[in-house]
């Protein structure tokens, strides 16, 4: 073995840069009591679908396609067109691409080249000894894992006062299985390792002979080959980054997989070296798509384009009026969710005198809230942002107020009984003692007789409130991005969504990801009285929004699960609308009935409106609602533009009027495009992720399932933790249930002055540049005219420019 000083390659400023970069590849993911969609793919959208794949490929056998059959079955049913395959096969920015369509076709009969994946040392161990050494990896370090990251969940949780690595370091030098199996020495190696993470880095690149070109790649691997718990330290990362906080817990983990690389390197050095150092070597090329990887994505391409041509097909059909309803009985508000537009088109065939709105479901108050009785605060806004305000539900005094006294000491004796049960003293006793008391609660549980959790029946208020300017402040810029500045109805329904389902460990993954994956009534009735306070509204006046002194806004939410809408109305004082609210309750229920028959069709097993209210409260229903599946449009748009069309709840609806916006120097368009569109990005890729490798980017059969340290679960019992959706997210037993394909945001806006917010925000796009998310312009009649083409460029839709595409400037 060479001197340290003569294997280390990299300088320290170079190695932490390989380390960071490695770190920034890894998307985040959310603890599952307030889990969000993440796109997967994080970090990487300054490359293409190809280079990501090629990527991928390297490091971990992953493709990022669907099969090639699948594909080839579009193409045999018309689906995918002639024209749909030339286009894509024109856009593709590659060399290695084929000639012309008979190429690309005769592609996809021609056997696919085996993947280019790159052994690790353990890899190689695991080849010399016939020991897998990959998966006592998984199990031991999962393990430890398990009790650092813990959130409550575990009796005997580690301390994470002294940090990843030396806790680590603590456990593994008791921990004798790695010995046992075959490791020797291994817990003297661990107490001898340098108290620094990086310098214990520093040693294993020096012990591996690794160069500085192979560390970006090999990196990455190493922590991809964690699963679930590098994404929840990328998470920790995240949180601390927005705070301008600093974190290494990623480099610690590094640390620790890079240990168990040269631990056991040492010891089948002589057998595995000359492989490792053709790895290293192969490591250190340039990552360059294959032909293979090009065609698929063509073929992505393709589908996607298909996809379009449909959605083009359907907004072209539109024959809704262009003009509002002057001051509807109704407006409801509700989130751009997928399944709003469901319900939205629903309540809009009941009575003509109803005008549905679209907006990000935290309905723009970022707020840090406490719910009833709790000392837990939630975030409730995009995990983009960062709490501005703070709010809670109950009294001022908690102290002095009975009820949610009694209610906090009820949640703490059910934490206890609960530690109570799972105790190791107590545990056996218990189920030999009170088995029989269960047979009760596992029979409701078994008919889909459980008791629903109902939306908090206590108004949440400001805590502090802000101050009047502010108030008035939020409310001009929150009634705008709405574009609802005019025409307010009598009643306007501020409308949160969120899921309602037992025993389900993603149930927050059904909620809103605009409110963090909580519900979104809070913010729904937060927003109800800033809008119906006076003092608010007199001073909206001398900004030219003048709400009339009979409109009356009112907090609801939809459930999803079983369509049903609660509304808040004990909120408000007034009673000037108790006719025109029993009329509008009566409206609402006629709309949940349509909303009911038309999910029916989707939902495995379903046949009866009944059946999809049971699946809620059936503790075994691995399908309770499909979520977000089948999402694949943004539109931002006026909703006369698709009042009068069925987009089978596959798009997110923003409502946006560009005249209203341009007096305002486009605030609400970059808004739009740097916020809402981002986030529907995250959730299309998760979906897509998720469907086309679950293996990597699902968290896999939810029949599997055992919750760890309430952050996620292990699919059995033990190894890595899984991130992503659970398979019966995205399939339906037989086929998909979402059809992966890359979000298309549609935006009736000048092209100029989106061109201009994508130059300013690099970022963003990327995205588009990189066909991570496909950009349309919307025309003056609501038609797809124009294709955002990357590089700040744009090409017409029809081989004649549109007459009446509007722009910025000549507006």
């Amino acid at each position: 073995m060479n001197s340290l000083e003569e294997n280390i390659i990299a300088p320290p400023l170079q190695l932490k840069s390989a380390i960071d970069a490695a770190g920034q590849m890894i998307p985040p993911s959310w603890p599952l009591d307030s889990s969000v969609a993440v796109n997967p793919f994080f970090g990487q959208s300054t490359e293409t679908l190809a280079h990501v794949a090629a990527r991928l490929d390297r490091i971990g056998g992953i493709d990022v396609v669907m099969p090639r059959n699948w594909y080839q079955d579009k193409i045999e049913r018309g689906e995918i067109t002639d024209q749909d395959l030339q286009d894509a096969l024109t856009a593709a920015p590659y060399q290695n691409r084929p000639a012309n369509i008979e190429a690309l076709k005769n592609a996809l009969n021609t056997p696919v080249e085996m993947g280019r994946r790159l052994d690790t040392v353990s890899e190689l161990a695991a080849k010399a000894s016939g020991t897998d050494w990959g998966d006592i990896i998984d199990d031991r370090f999962g393990l430890w894992a398990g009790g650092f990251f813990d959130q409550g969940q575990a009796l005997w949780a580690t301390s994470r006062r002294t940090g990843a690595w030396k806790s680590w370091r603590s456990w593994a030098t008791h921990d004798l299985t790695p010995q046992i199996l075959g490791l020797k020495d291994f817990c003297a190696y661990v107490d001898l390792l340098p108290s620094s993470p990086f310098e214990a880095i520093t040693r294993a690149v020096g012990a591996l002979n690794i160069p500085q070109q192979a560390m970006d790649t090999y990196f990455h691997q190493l922590l991809i080959s964690l699963g679930g718990w590098s994404q929840y330290a990328r998470h920790e990362v995240w949180k601390d980054e927005l705070e301008g906080k600093s974190n290494t817990i990623l480099m610690e983990l590094l640390a620790i997989r890079l240990c168990w690389e040269e631990a056991l390197f040492r010891q089948y050095q002589k057998t595995i070296e000359t492989e490792w150092h053709a790895i290293l070597d192969k490591h250190q090329e340039p990552i360059v798509p294959s032909s293979h990887q090009v065609i698929n994505e063509i073929l992505q391409e393709a589908a996607e384009r298909s996809a379009q041509r449909a959605l083009s097909k359907t907004l072209a059909s539109n024959t809704a009026s262009n003009t509002r309803p002057s001051a509807p009985l109704l407006q409801a508000a509700f989130c751009i969710d997928v399944r709003s537009e469901i319900y939205r088109r629903a309540l809009e065939a009941v009575d003509p005198g109803v005008q549905t709105l679209g907006f990000a479901g935290f309905f723009g108050l970022s707020t840090e809230h406490k719910s009833f009785g709790s000392d837990v605060a939630e975030n409730r806004f995009p995990v983009l942002l960062t709490a501005g305000l703070t709010s809670r539900t109950g009294s001022a005094d908690a102290s002095m107020d009975a009820t949610e006294k009694s209610h906090r000491y009820q949640a703490r004796s059910l934490r206890a009984w609960g530690r109570f049960k799972l105790a190791a003293v107590s545990s056996f006793a218990f189920v030999e003692a009170m088995g029989p008391a269960y047979v009760v609660k596992l029979l409701r549980g078994a008919f889909g007789l459980q008791k629903m959790k109902k939306g908090d029946s206590h108004a949440p208020r400001f805590e502090p409130m802000p101050a009047l300017r502010d108030r008035i402040d939020a409310a001009e810029k929150i009634l705008r991005a709405m574009s609802l500045t005019e025409n307010f109805g009598k009643i306007v329904l501020i409308t949160g969504h969120g899921g309602n389902v037992v025993n389900n460990p993603f149930a927050s993954g059904l909620h809103c990801g605009a409110c963090g994956g909580h519900a979104g009534d809070v913010n729904a009735r937060l927003l109800a009285t800033v809008l119906n306070d006076r003092e608010v509204r007199s001073g909206l006046t001398p900004r030219n929004i003048l709400i009339p002194d009979d409109t009356l806004f009112i907090g609801a939410r939809h459930d999803t699960t079983t369509d049903r809408v609660t509304v808040y109305d004990g909120d408000c004082a007034s009673k000037i609308h108790k006719s025109n609210l029993k009329k509008i309750r009566k409206w609402l229920d006629k709309a949940s009935a349509l909303a009911r028959k038309e999910r029916m069709h989707r939902l495995p097993g379903a046949k009866t409106e009944r059946q999809i209210r049971a699946r809620a409260q059936n503790w075994a229903e691995v399908r309770p609602e499909w979520g977000l599946a089948g999402c694949q449009a943004f539109i931002a748009a006026p909703r006369t533009r698709t009042a009068d069309q069925k987009l089978d709840g596959k798009s997110f609806l923003h409502e946006y009027d560009w005249k209203q916006d341009q007096a305002h120097g486009f605030s609400v368009l970059e808004l739009i495009m740097t916020a809402p569109v981002v986030v529907a990005s995250w959730i299309s890729l998760q979906y897509y992720g998720s469907s086309v490798a679950p293996k990597v980017f699902g968290s896999g059969d939810k029949l599997l399932h055992n919750v760890v340290g309430g952050i996620g679960v292990l699919e059995g019992n033990g190894g890595k933790l899984r991130a992503g959706l659970p398979w019966q997210s995205v399939h339906d037993g037989t086929k998909l249930a979402h059809e992966p394909l890359r979000l298309s945001v549609c935006i009736e806006a000048p092209i100029d002055a989106m061109t201009a917010i994508l130059e300013r925000h690099k970022s963003v796009r990327a995205l588009f540049d990189n066909r991570w998310l496909h950009l349309f312009a919307l025309d003056e009649t609501g038609n797809m005219a124009w294709r955002y083409a990357g590089n700040l460029k744009w090409e017409p839709l029809t081989s004649k420019e549109s007459p009446t595409i509007p722009t910025a400037k000549a507006s």
